[in-house]
């Protein structure tokens, strides 16, 4: 399970270490993909393929083409090498508005790549409205 926010930067070549206690659940291959507000997902293999199945998948759906492609398109598996560093793609980088420093966060079976100032914003956000949010699934009900 990935927990915890960490700061790092890109080197010049689009590299980011990924913290240790990240690494200690990940070896070899992980793919890093688009992800939802801006910011980019790392799962393991298996993780992400799990992930994907998981998404709706009726090919005459225009919604269900629309939300698989979003996440795999672009989608690259990459090494971890030695440093725990991996490379973002330019693309990706792009994508999630990567420039020099990031935030690395966990959320539960993935990491999640932000822009620094992208993910204080959203934090900042988030904060101010958790009371409301977390009263709103309350509401819901038991899942």
């Amino acid at each position: 399970m990935f927990l915890g926010d960490y700061q790092h930067t890109l080197d010049a070549k689009g590299r980011v270490s990924l913290p240790k206690r990240f690494r200690d659940d990940l070896s070899g291959t992980v793919i890093v993909a688009k992800g939802i507000d801006r910011c980019l997902y790392v799962y393991g293999s298996a993780e992400y393929e799990a992930f994907v199945r998981s998404l709706p998948d009726q090919a005459l759906d225009p919604t269900n083409r629309q939300v698989r492609r979003f996440f795999t398109t672009g989608a690259v598996p990459v090494e971890v090498d030695t440093a725990g560093r991996i490379i973002l793609s330019p693309i990706l980088r792009e994508y999630a508005g990567l420039v020099r420093d990031v935030a690395v966060t966990g959320n539960d079976n993935h990491i999640e790549i932000w822009d620094a100032r992208s993910w204080a914003a959203y934090n900042s956000d988030t904060e101010d409205s958790i009371e409301d949010l977390a009263r709103g699934l309350a509401a819901t009900g038991p899942s």
